[in-house]
């Protein structure tokens, strides 16, 4: 695709999502932008029952606001003996103003007395995409993992200190970010993505 690029709002502020969605986007005529290129915005009140409810509702509101077409991801951390949680409470789980590292260690504190056999988790990433004033594309893809009992790496964000994949035996904050992209829920779910944009022609504008 020979053209010129056009520009695609991510919805967050969050760099390490950009730094990933960025990466997975390499090479197609986009110029990936997020929420901190623009001027103040409403927030979205992420009030949804669902990691996908939650994505399509900040793909358009962002998308209204701004006529851009937009990308807007929710995900998050769901553990089996937590009945699921933190879910899509995963950026909020330790309250208002928290760390990564805070909410690493309530999930800690939580699953301190669980068993190694049923620490099981996985991550989830719903994405939806928002052109032309309707949601023009979805996903969700999983990654499953175990909770492990302390932090270990330094890549990554979020839950990656605590989230091992089993195939690599390796935690998220472990791998480098190509890495992580190949077999992580924001990546299965970016690559879909990608290929949507090229399949269908969307980087038309």
């Amino acid at each position: 695709m020979d053209r010129q690029p056009f520009e695609l709002l991510v919805a967050t502020l969050n760099p390490g999502k950009r730094r990933e969605i960025a990466g997975l986007l390499a090479n197609l005529p986009v110029r990936v932008m997020h929420l901190g290129d623009l001027n103040p915005l409403p927030d979205c009140e992420e009030d949804g029952s669902s990691f996908m409810e939650n994505a399509m509702k900040k793909a358009m509101h962002y998308h209204r606001l701004t006529h851009m077409p937009t990308l807007a991801d929710d995900s998050g951390l769901e553990i089996d003996t937590l009945g699921g949680l933190p879910g899509i409470r995963s950026a909020r789980f330790a309250g208002p103003g928290a760390t990564d590292a805070d909410r690493v260690q309530k999930i800690l504190s939580l699953m301190e007395a669980v068993p190694d056999g049923q620490r099981k988790a996985r991550f989830v990433c719903a994405l939806a995409f928002c052109q032309d004033r309707q949601v023009a594309f979805q996903a969700e893809e999983s990654a499953e993992g175990i909770i492990l009992r302390s932090p270990i790496g330094d890549h990554g964000f979020g839950y990656d200190p605590i989230f091992l994949y089993p195939a690599l035996d390796r935690t998220f904050a472990q791998l480098q970010t190509e890495e992580k992209s190949r077999i992580s829920h924001r990546g299965k779910a970016l690559l879909r993505f990608r290929e949507f944009l090229v399949s269908e022609d969307r980087t038309a504008g």
